[in-house]
């Protein structure tokens, strides 16, 4: 399916690795030009190479810790006019009220929760003068399944489920759409790391680390282009109905 995206500029934070480059490279199969923000430079510079190796678009990279609001707007000056923004970046850690103390909950909270903010809202600034544009937050199935060992994560995805569908509840009226992406158990190079430690504990062997994900629906965790999938068609004019809404993928596991 065409998605209708062939030049479009898209600007993806936390771009390098995971659902961010996945998402990138579904992208660019699009006919999309990037713009890949990550805090690694190497391994930014690793994807977007791997990226123009095999399709003929422009991606751009730009090296970024966006957990303040002067970063991210200085980001934003740099990278120009966005047709689509995906919000990608942080990772809140786990653990329980009493584990999480407060610098460690707040440093997360302004990657991810007040980066994602602060980016749609120098982005939207800028689409809404246009007329045109979309942001899709890839946030996180904790949102709505509230583990107590990841409070932080759980409240943090919450807050910003919120933040989409407000925002996403009056783009309309300036031409544009804000979507979101619960993802359950995605098979990231982070996810494949705890298991495999995980397994190493439980098991004495951590190559036996797939027997975690068998319990999971389908038997295993999505992939990162699955989700990448769902990003593309949901940012493209395939989806033009779609705003305020936050789909869930999680194998159905709830």
């Amino acid at each position: 399916m065409d998605l209708q995206l062939a030049g479009k500029t898209v600007l993806i934070t936390g771009g390098s690795k995971g659902i961010g480059r996945a998402t990138a490279e579904v992208l660019a199969e699009e006919g999309c030009n990037l713009i890949l923000v990550a805090r690694d430079a190497a391994t930014l510079d690793e994807a977007a190479a791997g990226i123009r190796s095999k399709r003929q678009v422009s991606v751009r990279t730009i090296s970024a810790d966006l957990s303040s609001d002067a970063a991210v707007r200085k980001v934003a000056a740099e990278a120009g006019s966005l047709d689509i923004l995906v919000n990608n970046a942080g990772a809140i850690p786990p653990g329980d009220l009493l584990s999480v103390d407060d610098a460690k909950w707040r440093q997360a909270w302004d990657l991810k929760v007040f980066g994602f903010i602060s980016f749609s809202r120098v982005v939207y600034a800028q689409m809404k003068e246009r007329g045109q544009g979309v942001i899709v937050n890839v946030i996180g199935a904790a949102g709505e399944q509230f583990p107590t060992n990841y409070i932080a994560g759980a409240a943090g995805n919450a807050s910003l489920m919120a933040f989409t569908r407000a925002l996403g509840k009056g783009a309309p009226k300036d031409g544009l759409r804000v979507v979101a992406i619960n993802p359950g158990p995605v098979e990231t190079d982070r996810l494949v790391m705890l298991r495999r430690a995980e397994a190493q504990e439980k098991f004495g062997d951590p190559e036996r680390w797939r027997e975690l994900t068998a319990g999971m629906p389908f038997g295993r965790a999505a992939s990162p282009r699955e989700i990448g999938n769902a990003v593309a068609f949901l940012a493209s004019p395939m989806s033009a109905y779609t705003t305020g809404t936050v789909l869930t993928i999680n194998g159905g596991g709830g």
